[in-house]
């Protein structure tokens, strides 16, 4: 049985929903960020909004970096 609680690991490719349990966030927070341009880069395949494990990765370095920076 396939567990779809945690990300597929082998194309780095996540959906909406995978994206928001990767960042604990809810799914509307995700498309929030998405509107106001300010979350991590994500695209559309058709319907569907997807993002590259490696661009929240890269996203996520940035908010760390941008909050070391304010203290």
């Amino acid at each position: 049985m396939t567990d779809h609680t945690t990300p597929a690991t082998g194309s780095g490719l996540l959906t909406l929903a995978e994206a928001a349990d990767y960042l604990r966030a809810p799914v509307a927070t995700l498309q929030y960020w998405r509107h106001l341009g300010s979350g991590p880069a994500g695209f559309r395949i058709g319907r569907r909004v997807m993002y590259h494990r490696q661009d929240i990765d890269r996203w996520i370095a940035t908010q760390q970096e941008a909050e070391s920076v304010r203290r």
